[in-house]
């Protein structure tokens, strides 16, 4: 109540006043109040009808953690970059969301988060999922943006839309208060109107599992001061050219493995700046390594004080549309010595971001009662799909692109290859399961029966208006259903015909499907998560999260009253009905993704097609 006083006491102070639909009418009084906005980098004016501000301000005495930050925006289309700062505690360190109008509406990168800190705005190190999105912002007209704000996490919406243009659920500075405001150029390219916001500690967000971190990163580093790039030759070690590093800071990177220097130091100028980096290398041999790396702007790399690699990631220096968006995009093998290696880095600053990433991209993890088996490489043609025939002791494995020559493989469970072409005409076939004796695979035009003892195919059932069918189960009644992942739908088949048997968002982006008794278990990328459906009342539950951007695709049985899964990625993980998961296999790092595997839980093995490298791995599961 002593929030909600406060502020109309602000509005009647102000002469705000607060309309129908709760927002802040913007008069000219408030524009031109300084005791309560600082308006020193900002200008007045009218605009498409209203009195409009242009540039960037701040509301100097509220302090805001949770909340509603809501106003009207207009652009002309020009370059330029408006939005939106909370919880800022500095000048030079704050949230930001803010857009890019002079982008077509199909670039992943209209919508922005970043986070400053020590005056660094680091948008090249905050892109893609949770921190950037496309939308579409109209030119030379009024709209309206919305931004919650809930301890870590904030969502955007544009035009009063139901669903959230952007979600980002790692906050940087974490859950904090500070001021709000708003920024944007003063050349009369963007311009702001009915400003609000209202404090609320009770948004609901919808839960999130949190991603795990990404193997093989290299975590522990060291880093130097900082010395302008003018004074430092980057082809050379510090101590070859008269720089004593005696001063090293011992620091950790962020969880997905990325170094942000902005956290640690500030720039010491407008012109560029440079950091050495260093951190150990161990190797129980003489190897040559493979790892990926990431960095802005320009990096030199040195290993046991031998240079081996130089570039230049700064913005629009590679070509006039690039970038320079940090990621683990570049790779260096690095020949290591049996002992201690040290990994040693010029990192030089221009504009844009500061940071650095390092992964061992052979690093996999196993769960000690997983033992490798044998392995099929370069034979199969994008192997998505695999299932086991119990009856006729042999693996068929769905060959999703061979140039519209797909076909169904037979393969013995000991590797060997019994027809590589047994099944064929059929549409970039994909998920598979056995009922009734016959064999159904989805294709992508129809689901087809085909008989086992012959691998000739003896119904196809075309799919009614089909988005991207995708996997297929059956129950103890003989009803076939299939996942569109395209459409968030299941299917039904029974009696002759399809129909819809569930859709909508509970189900988005639906993958892996199994049934077993009155359950049914459907992986829906959608939210990263396994879904327990009811067969009779069509109730939906969740049954265990994985995560966001995991993409649900393999289930199955382990014969012990738990269940495998695959998250595309390079994850298997084994789930109990009470939702408790334990990781199994991580080949993230590798690139070797995870489909939709079989387990046989009689030998005990794990078979798991890799789809684009043309393989299947396989592992023997002891406990």
């Amino acid at each position: 109540m002593q929030k909600i006083i406060a502020f109309f006491s602000l509005l009647l102070l102000t002469g705000i006043s607060w309309n129908a639909f709760g927002q802040v009418s913007w008069p000219e009084s408030i524009l031109n109040d300084s005791i309560h906005w600082d308006l020193t980098n900002a200008r007045i004016t009218d605009f498409l009808g209203r009195k409009a501000l242009a540039g960037a301000v701040i509301l100097k005495d509220v302090q805001f953690e949770n909340g509603v930050i809501e106003a009207d925006m207009a652009v002309t289309g020009a370059r330029s970059y408006p939005g939106v700062v909370f919880r800022q505690v500095s000048s030079g360190d704050y949230e930001r969301i803010y857009i890019r109008p002079h982008l077509p509406e199909t670039f992943p990168n209209v919508l922005q988060y970043v986070a400053s800190f020590n005056g660094i705005d680091s948008w090249q190190l905050y892109n893609g999922n949770g921190f950037t999105a496309s939308a579409r912002i109209p030119k030379n007209g009024w709209f309206h943006i919305r931004i919650e704000v809930m301890a870590n996490r904030a969502r955007v919406f544009i035009n009063n839309s139901e669903e959230p243009s952007l979600t980002i659920n790692d906050l940087a500075h974490g859950s904090r208060k500070g001021l709000i405001g708003l920024m944007g150029p003063v050349d009369g390219s963007a311009w702001f109107s009915n400003f609000s916001y209202r404090l609320d500690d009770n948004l609901n967000f919808p839960f999130i599992q949190p991603p795990d971190p990404p193997l093989g990163m290299i975590t522990n580093w060291e880093l130097s001061p900082v010395y302008k790039m003018s004074e430092v030759d980057m082809d050379k070690l510090p101590d070859k050219q008269g720089i004593q590093t005696e001063q090293w800071m011992k620091v950790h990177s962020l969880p997905s493995g990325l170094v942000d220097i902005s956290r640690f130091y500030s720039r010491s100028g407008y012109t560029p700046d440079v950091v050495f980096a260093r951190s150990t290398i161990y190797s129980g041999s003489d190897v040559i390594k493979q790892y990926a790396f990431g960095y802005s702007d320009l990096i030199t790399i040195f290993l046991n004080g031998e240079p081996l690699f130089k570039g230049n990631s700064a913005y629009q220096q590679r070509d006039p549309t690039f970038q320079g968006i940090v990621g683990l995009n570049d790779y260096i093998f690095l020949p290591l010595k049996k002992g201690r290696n040290e990994l040693l880095i010029t990192l030089a600053e221009s504009f844009g971001g500061w940071g650095v990433m390092f992964q061992d991209v052979d690093a996999i993890y196993k769960y000690p009662g997983l033992t490798e088996e044998w392995e099929l490489r370069g034979k199969v043609k994008y192997p998505e799909s695999v299932i086991y025939d119990q009856k006729r002791d042999v693996l068929y494995v769905s060959n999703l692109y061979n140039d519209g020559k797909e076909f169904i493989s037979k393969i013995k469970p000991n590797g060997e290859i019994d027809k590589l072409e047994w099944a064929v005409d059929i549409v970039q076939p994909s998920g598979m399961c056995l009922a009734n004796d016959k064999l159904y695979v989805v294709g992508r035009y129809a689901l087809v029966e085909i008989d086992p003892e012959t691998g000739a195919i003896t119904r196809r059932m075309r799919f009614p208006e089909p988005g991207f069918p995708n996997d297929v189960a059956a129950d103890e009644a003989g009803n076939l259903y299939v996942t569109d992942s395209q459409k968030n739908l299941i299917l039904k088949y029974s009696d002759g015909k399809f129909e819809i048997w569930l859709q909508g968002d509970d189900i988005k982006n639906p993958n892996g499907i199994l049934i077993m008794g009155a359950k049914m278990l459907v992986g829906t990328s959608g939210d990263g998560s396994i879904k327990d459906i009811d067969l009779k009342t069509k109730k939906i539950s969740r049954l265990v999260s994985i995560g966001d951007g995991s993409i649900m695709d393999g289930l199955k049985s382990d014969g012990k009253g738990n269940w495998l899964i695959s998250d595309y990625n390079g994850r298997i993980f084994r789930v109990t009905p009470a939702g408790e998961k334990m990781l199994l296999l991580d080949t993230r790092a590798s690139g070797k993704s995870c489909a939709d595997f079989e387990y046989i839980p009689e030998k005990k093995l794990l078979v798991i097609p890799t789809l684009t490298d043309n393989r299947i791995m396989t592992f023997k599961l002891n406990e």
